[in-house]
């Protein structure tokens, strides 16, 4: 059978841990950033879907190709890492440190392909800076400020909710990593893997990389942002909201309740005592 049980995807979740963690940092910053220019590519894809259709359901259940195309490519995405990479840590096989710097790799790679596909895509939403952006673009620039500058102005209780949303994205996000490891085909991993992120994108949760393509790109083409509103209301909070849902949630929530028990010693057979006589 293909389906694989949840005590054979924690160890899958351990090995995963382990092989990223040897990763060297060209191999994380290639990864990373052919993720992030992926996932800002499905979110504009997603939003091209919610704008022609009118339909923003459209767009969610769109969105996961992306995410399904990093999945199988086996590239980095810093999220999904959150909940992840710490379990070799906890196995005992790699310092704290290492976590760190592993995900500081990942994120840099992230954060530059996403910026990258995000210049892209104003130059051709814009005709090269000569039009105002419609359609998408309009959509792109209004999301990147209801994302920063929206927050701060609810003051406090706008960074305690990005904060939030940002734990209830990236519990569904990693759900969509560890799901996809319940199975060995590729349509199984497809599968499993797309029904927590279409759950994610509809309900307008907060995700650290999809945010590093957003906002910029938004502020490219005329969103009223700064770069320290961008920085202290979305990404920040939002990427600390990332990291206890995804690795609280459900990194740390699943290893704990599936973890197999260590195999029991074998016991020595008895050995007949012997009297004298014999």
């Amino acid at each position: 059978m293909d389906y694989a049980k949840p005590a054979d995807v924690v160890q899958s979740m351990i090995e995963a841990s382990r092989v990223k963690l040897a990763l060297s940092p060209r191999d994380l910053l290639i990864r990373g950033a052919l993720s992030g220019a992926l996932l800002g590519t499905a979110t504009s894809f997603a939003l091209t879907g919610a704008v022609t259709t009118h339909q923003p359901i459209v767009g969610a259940i769109i969105f996961p190709v992306g995410f399904a195309i990093i999945v199988v490519l086996g590239l980095e995405l810093v999220t999904g890492s959150f909940a992840l990479i710490p379990l070799a840590s906890i196995e005992g096989r790699a310092s704290p440190g290492s976590v760190i710097a592993n995900w500081a790799w990942v994120f840099l790679g992230n954060l530059l392909g996403s910026v990258a596909y995000g210049i892209l895509l104003a130059i051709v939403l814009t005709k090269a800076g000569t039009e105002m952006p419609t359609g998408v673009g309009a959509a792109i620039v209004k999301i990147a400020q209801a994302k920063t500058v929206a927050y701060e102005a609810a003051g406090f209780a706008g960074m305690i909710t990005a904060f939030v949303k940002a734990i209830l994205c990236n519990w569904l996000v990693c759900l969509g990593v560890v799901m996809a490891m319940t199975s060995t085909a590729t349509v199984g991993k497809i599968a499993a893997a797309w029904l927590p992120i279409t759950i994610f994108f509809a309900q307008g949760f907060e995700h650290t990389v999809v945010n590093m393509f957003v906002i910029p790109t938004g502020m490219l083409m005329g969103a009223k942002v700064s770069v320290m509103q961008w920085w202290v209301w979305n990404q920040i909070p939002v990427t600390l909201g990332n990291i206890v849902g995804g690795f609280i949630f459900t990194g740390l929530a699943i290893y704990a309740t599936h973890k197999p028990a260590p195999a029991a010693a074998p016991i020595a057979p008895a050995v007949p005592m012997q009297t004298p006589a014999e």
